[in-house]
């Protein structure tokens, strides 16, 4: 199996957002996606960079991504998160996601980051043998906390 692992471009945007939507309903969320292929070339790539992209081409079409963007620990300093490391169902076992998360890692490793922080859905059993095989500690004890656009709202409302 051949294929590159690069930076992503803006004109990978609309393939890109066809491996989030997958990932999605993979997860049981079909419909939570509301991010654009504007929004991502917007905020990929305009003025005011959110996020650095990775992405695995093969024969042309892209096959996985990661998504990073820079965060800062009170306790480490400055961090990445990878927000998602997707790589299509038919491509899964080729090596893909494990080049996806050299390149992840060698990106932080060149920013001089401290950690590299993601989530990993708590039943998705092969994701969290893959990540405790390259090393990484999958913290069970910790929950994600969220506040969603509704959530905010409520919130500013009852203050």
């Amino acid at each position: 199996m051949k294929y590159l692992i690069r930076e992503a471009q803006k004109s990978d945007m609309s393939q890109v957002l066809k491996l989030i939507n997958e990932l999605a309903v993979f997860e049981k969320e079909a419909d939570a996606v509301e991010v654009t292929v504007s929004d991502l070339e917007r905020d990929g790539f305009g003025d005011d960079v959110l996020f650095h992209c990775f992405v695995a081409e093969v024969e042309g079409s892209i096959k996985g991504m990661a998504l990073v963007y820079n965060r800062y620990s009170t306790w480490k300093g400055p961090i990445i998160h990878l927000e998602d490391l997707i790589v299509t169902d038919s491509m899964r076992g080729t090596g893909i996601g494990t080049a996806l998360l050299n390149e992840v890692v060698k990106y932080g490793y060149k920013l001089g980051v401290k950690r590299i922080n993601w989530e990993v859905i708590d039943w998705n059993e092969p994701a969290i043998k893959f990540y405790e095989s390259k090393g990484a500690n999958v913290m069970r004890d910790w929950d994600v906390v969220q506040l969603d656009e509704q959530g905010i709202k409520n919130y500013i409302a009852n203050l």
